[in-house]
């Protein structure tokens, strides 16, 4: 077995949870139930990587086979990774049967016909998704393992979930392959990634609604006021809070929103003025790229009414995130400005 391959393996054991590696190696399926046996698994991982990686020398390892270890453990622990969602169109309504044999073909042929160096992974799951992996080289050197990009895709569905690699050139390549392999015409990035695949899926999906689990939330707490303050101020302030959480929850429910971290779309604005300040002579729209960035987007903008920091209801060019992300490849708001003055969203 290569020194290459080996290391491979061993770095790859050594990512797993101790705990986890009996199972993982079980579904690799590469190591026989014998050989798994003589592994104390109850040892530093270090040690049992060591153990691991001389089992599979006796059975002569080659890189392709230690790819598939990385495509399970990727599937188990898929927030490791950033993900894009991308959608495909063809040109018709025309449907086709989907030929997993053929889309495998096709797509190794499409990208070995332009780069020689790649190694290329299938593995199908129950829910019709299909995850493959990509080790890009270049024509001078071996396809670099620690390097991957990762597609999931789902037979039945024009969408692409794709955690590139950092070597980022070859995004191009990988989504020519998709859409020929797919027979599909046309591809685009749908401004949306998150480290949680399965929150990318429930939007895209329709996955997503208002129609939560619901939950007791915790009841707010109200600030101690003296005795002669005004009634009617506190029961202003009672119904304005009840106004707000009701009209929260019908934007959002009450329940666990979809992990999303990343959204973006473009705005197109007119700047109106008054002639005689001579301005602009011509109306011409105001473009920008408006972009979201949080930790759990959707939890943010639910959070900032009730905190405070925001009208209720929310504009709609917030609230229209998810539902648009799902219709458009590109999200676009037209809104007309009061004159002489740029309004942002």
């Amino acid at each position: 077995m290569d020194e290459s391959v080996a290391e491979y393996i061993r770095r790859t054991i050594l990512k797993i949870p101790r705990e986890e590696i009996k199972t993982m190696l079980q579904k690799w399926g590469f190591l026989s139930e014998a050989q798994l046996q003589t592994i104390n698994f109850h040892q530093i991982k270090d040690n049992i990587s060591q153990e691991v990686v001389q089992l599979c020398e006796e059975n002569c390892a080659n890189i392709k086979q230690a790819a598939v270890l990385d495509v399970i453990y990727n599937h188990i622990y898929p927030n490791k990774r950033m993900w894009s969602v991308y959608q495909m169109r063809k040109t018709g309504e025309e449907t086709e049967f989907f030929d997993l044999t053929d889309f495998k073909k096709k797509f190794k042929k499409f990208l070995r016909s332009a780069l020689n160096n790649v190694t290329i992974n299938f593995r199908e799951y129950e829910d019709n998704a299909i995850w493959i992996r990509v080790a890009w080289g270049t024509p001078y050197t071996k396809p670099n393992q620690y390097k991957t990009s990762y597609v999931v895709y789902h037979s039945q569905t024009p969408y692409v979930f794709v955690s590139a690699s950092m070597l980022r050139s070859n995004l191009p390549l990988l989504c020519q392959a998709l859409i020929f392999a797919s027979n599909y015409h046309d591809i685009r990035e749908m401004e949306l990634r998150s480290h949680c695949l399965n929150s990318l899926k429930d939007i895209v999906f329709k996955r997503y609604s208002q129609n939560f689990q619901t939950y007791c939330p915790r009841p707010l707490q109200e600030r101690s006021v003296a005795p002669e303050t005004d009634l009617r101020i506190i029961q202003q302030n009672r119904s304005e809070k009840e106004r707000i959480q009701r009209l929260n929850q019908e934007l959002f429910g009450d329940g666990p929103l979809p992990k999303l971290e990343f959204a973006q779309y473009k705005l197109e604005t007119v700047f109106k003025s008054d002639p005689k300040m001579g301005v602009l002579d011509k109306k011409e729209p105001f473009r920008c790229l408006v972009k979201f960035s949080s930790p759990h987007l959707l939890e943010s903008l639910r959070s900032l009414a009730p905190a405070g920091m925001a009208d209720a209801p929310l504009s709609p060019l917030l609230t229209c995130i998810p539902q648009k992300a799902r219709n458009y490849f590109k999200i676009r708001e037209r809104k007309s400005i009061v004159p002489g003055s740029f309004v942002s969203p």
